[in-house]
């Protein structure tokens, strides 16, 4: 990785500021709170984004209401573009960001963007929760915070060492094995008590087994007695049958009697019927022969209405003549009446317009009432007359009643005395058929007489009937007992098969479980008698290994930095061991300069451990140091030269105030500070 390129909008006392990188080694030089550092952290934050526990607010300008960085850089031949911006809101919150790769621009969320960092650099995976870990301690660290972890506690140090090197996974792995391992022996108390029946649980297996057999042997006993049962019923079913084929055709037999005794009852009542209607018949005939009956008088009575009607046809002339002349009166007068209405107030002729004289008004008034009392007296004289013509109308049509009705009763004897032959006839027709019902009644008695006979004799087998149904009855009852002791021993050997077969499965699933147990008995054996043991002592090795390497160029930096006079090695927990002239001296006790060469060689020798550990990482070729030799006497300020050439690495960052440092590397930018501005030379 190599850096190229850094602007700073709004960014600590920076307003916008941008800075060129070149490869080999640059300074970063000013005063004091010149602004220095904060190229540091804005560079940070543009390839990592806000820390766990980082607040907004130490990155952005105060009194600004947005910021942001933009960094390019180079990663394997890949040119990286990446932007970040902060927003002031309630709190300062990371707002935009986005990853540019060759030229392609994409917009991405804070979290994406952190892990196609880590990607980009290469990583290992397990580093992505660590707080930017590999990159302090292979890239930047503050120097105060390497004093800090050389003075931590023995345990937070070689934990924070063991996140370092990507060894604590030796840790993690002996404490997941061990919560595994309990695991397993909790399960494995599970599973003993699981098992502890097993063996009993096959003692009852053969057990109900054999007891199966002997249920399966009752069962073939009693489908044979159920086999013998069913045939002695069929035996009596048939007997019983042969039994109510005898009793049917008695009862066919009585049902014959019945209907021929219907059919005898019958034909005595039509005996009785007919000589009843023949008596009947015969005393017709006896009326009718008395009767004597005269043709000529229907005539004579046709001939009387005949003129009866013509009469009453010449009656009911005059009446419409009466009545069209009482009517032609009845107008007359009504003309008379409008006449004497007219003449009563006529003054004035309307013909001829003269004056009309009483006198001839009062002729001509008594002329119309002298017609109109003429007319009422014709009317009244008509009515009467009308009158007499209607009830001699009514008279005649009272004859012509009289006389039909003679000629009906007339026509109604002539055709009885018509029929007194037929009647002779149908007298002799039956009689016949009397005595051929009368031959029936005979023949029908001797029918019955017969059937009779026989009915007696199939009478017998009513009580056989009853015997055969007592024994059909109990031989039913003795199968439906077997059958039903067949189907209880059934439903027993079925239940008895299930609870069997689930006693099988059980003992199946019980031995599966026998040998889960027995393998997770291994497991544990396994994993604490040989996997942990071994765990520990791989991790032990390790860090033994580690420790002499980091001891060794932890050595030889310091040595670089400081007189012959002081040894320094490092010991189990990796805390410096400092040695003067044979007796050991505390880090509290050192100068200034010494606990910065001290914290400069430690954080070197750090570097070098995780570089080759860690040798696919994609930021070995870049250090940045920052303040490295803060307290630094002069002729340690020589030595730094050595230092920085025996670093040989492709891009060098020092941020430092002290001027002699320029003449150590290739490049220089300076930087001050005016108004609370900080700005590059």
């Amino acid at each position: 990785m190599i850096l190229k390129k850094i602007i700073l909008k709004n960014i600590r006392s920076y307003e916008n500021q941008e800075v060129n990188f070149a490869s080999g080694s640059t300074l970063l030089s000013g005063d004091i709170g010149s602004g220095k550092t904060s190229i540091l952290l804005g560079i940070e934050f543009a390839l990592f984004g806000l820390q766990p526990g980082q607040r907004g607010s130490s990155l952005l300008r105060n009194g600004a209401e947005s910021g942001g960085v933009l960094i390019e850089f180079e990663v394997d031949g890949k040119q990286i573009v990446i932007e970040r911006t902060l927003k002031r809101g309630k709190t300062i919150s990371q707002d935009d960001c986005s990853i540019t790769i060759d030229g392609e621009k994409r917009e991405i969320a804070v979290t994406e963007l952190k892990s196609e960092v880590l990607g980009l650099l290469n990583y290992p995976k397990e580093f992505s929760k660590k707080q930017n870990i590999l990159y302090k301690f292979t890239v930047y660290t503050p120097q105060e915070e390497m004093k800090q972890i050389i003075l931590q506690d023995s345990e937070t140090r070689i934990n924070t060492l063991r996140h370092v090197f990507g060894i604590d996974k030796y840790k993690k792995i002996i404490e997941n094995t061990s919560i595994i391992a309990s695991k397993l022996r909790e399960e494995k108390r599970k599973k003993e008590g699981i098992t502890d029946n097993l063996e009993q649980d096959k003692l009852n297996l053969v057990s109900k087994e054999i007891e199966l057999g002997e249920k399966k042997e009752n069962l073939l006993e009693a489908e044979k007695e159920f086999s013998v049962k069913k045939d002695r019923r069929r035996y009596f079913q048939q007997e019983k049958d042969e039994v109510s084929k005898k009793i049917e055709e008695k009862r066919r037999l009585q049902q014959e009697i019945d209907k021929t005794r219907i059919f005898l009852s019958n034909k005595k009542e039509t005996i009785s019927e007919n000589h009843k209607l023949m008596g009947e018949i015969e005393e017709q005939i006896l009326q009718l022969e008395s009767l004597s009956f005269d043709y000529d008088e229907i005539k004579k009575l046709e001939e009387e209405i005949l003129l009866l009607r013509k009469n009453k046809e010449k009656l009911n002339e005059q009446r419409i003549e009466m009545n069209s002349l009482s009517s032609s009166l009845n107008l007359k007068n009504e003309e008379n009446r409008k006449l004497e209405q007219k003449f009563s107030n006529l003054e004035i002729c309307p013909t001829c317009l003269q004056s009309v004289e009483a006198v001839y008004r009062a002729n001509v008034l008594n002329k119309v009432h002298s017609d109109s009392a003429e007319n009422t007296r014709k009317i009244s004289e008509l009515q009467k007359e009308m009158l007499v013509i209607q009830e001699n109308m009514k008279k005649i049509d009272s004859d012509i009643f009289l006389k039909e009705k003679k000629i009906n009763e007339l026509n109604l004897l002539k055709i009885k005395l018509q029929g007194i032959d037929e009647k002779k006839k149908r007298l002799g027709d039956m009689q016949k058929i009397t005595v051929s019902l009368e031959k029936d009644i005979e023949i029908l008695n001797h029918h019955i007489e017969t059937l009779d006979n026989s009915v007696l004799e199939l009478s017998k087998f009513d009580d056989v009937f009853l015997e055969k149904q007592k024994e059909l009855d109990k031989s039913i009852e003795e199968e439906q007992m077997a059958e039903i002791k067949v189907a209880e021993l059934k439903k027993e050997i079925e239940v008895f098969s299930r609870h069997l077969e689930e006693l099988k499965q059980n003992i199946e699933k019980t031995e599966l479980v026998k040998k889960q147990l027995d393998y997770i008995n291994s497991l544990e054996d396994w994993l604490s008698k040989r996997f942990i043991p071994l765990v520990s002592f791989v991790e032990k090795n390790v860090m033994i290994r580690l420790k002499s390497e980091f001891s060794h160029l932890f050595a030889e930096w310091f040595s670089m930095l400081v007189s012959d006079s002081f040894n320094v090695s490092l010991n189990d927990d990796f805390t410096p061991i400092i040695e003067y002239q044979d007796y050991e001296i505390d880090y509290s006790y050192l100068s200034g300069g010494e606990r910065t060469a001290i914290a400069l060689a430690y954080r070197l020798s750090l570097n070098q451990i995780i570089n080759s550990l860690l040798s696919k990482i994609k930021t070995k070729d870049l250090v940045i140091l920052d303040e490295p030799t803060d307290g630094f006497s002069d002729q340690q300020l020589d030595k730094m030269r050595g230092v920085l050439e025996q670093l040989n690495v492709n891009q060098l960052i020092i941020v430092s105030h002290e001027q002699k440092i320029e003449g150590f590397v290739e490049n220089v930018l300076k930087f001050r500070k005016e108004n609370g501005i900080s700005r590059m030379e």
